[in-house]
């Protein structure tokens, strides 16, 4: 599975990259805001930091306007994948910028027959949001499933991108489920290192070391 980090934290997205646990980036106009900086500039600043894919998203809502915006994007770095929304006008910008070479993202999946057409139409990720389904008391890990199901039905080359990820279990059970790209928050991540046996574990260890008197340099 890869790791795309969720955010536009360019300290956090460095610190994880330099570990190397960053396959891509997923921005948001979300989180463009939370960054308070300039779209073109915290983007450029990420894609040159990141090897893989780097989502950044329009605003425009009828296809034509998206079509420009996705290529004003496109033009900031080579590893852009534009991402449009799952609406009609959004599946007909994906489709022209995917004929164009184009990497897109179609963002806001809540269904296996939206991933569907987003397939058809030449996304080169879904992203299924499993935590704004989990919200609504519907699993999002049996949408993960679907499109793996049926993605793998037809041998549709489009990535699915597990997104609005919650909590660790989130990103273990996508896996297990056969999502290709995992994208989150660094917090959450990070949180994956992290085990109460282990600490306990680590705990012991070092206090039967001190027992030894003894140092390793």
């Amino acid at each position: 599975m890869k790791f795309f980090v969720d955010s536009a934290d360019v300290d956090a997205i460095r610190d994880l990259a330099e570990l190397g646990m960053v396959d891509g980036v997923t921005t948001n106009p979300s989180l463009i805001l939370k960054s308070g900086r300039d779209i073109t500039e915290v983007t450029r600043e990420i894609c040159e930091m990141v090897e893989g894919p780097v989502s950044a998203e329009v605003v425009a809502l009828e296809a034509d306007a998206m079509i420009e915006e996705g290529r004003k994007l496109a033009q900031i770095a080579p590893n852009i994948a534009v991402k449009v929304p799952l609406t009609w006008d959004g599946l007909k910008a994906c489709k022209q910028l995917a004929r164009e070479g184009r990497m897109v993202n179609v963002t806001l999946c809540f269904s296996a027959a939206q991933a569907l057409l987003a397939a058809k139409a030449g996304a080169s990720f879904i992203s299924p949001f499993i935590g704004r389904l989990d919200d609504i008391n519907l699993d999002g890990m049996d949408l993960i499933a679907d499109i793996r199901t049926i993605y793998d039905n037809y041998g549709f080359g489009t990535e699915i991108l597990a997104a609005s990820i919650r909590s660790v279990n989130h990103i273990a059970e996508a896996a297990k489920i056969g999502a290709d790209v995992a994208t989150a928050p660094p917090e959450v991540l990070k949180k994956m290192a992290a085990h109460p046996l282990t600490d306990k574990g680590l705990a012991a260890f070092l206090a039967d070391w001190e027992k030894t008197g003894q140092k390793i340099m």
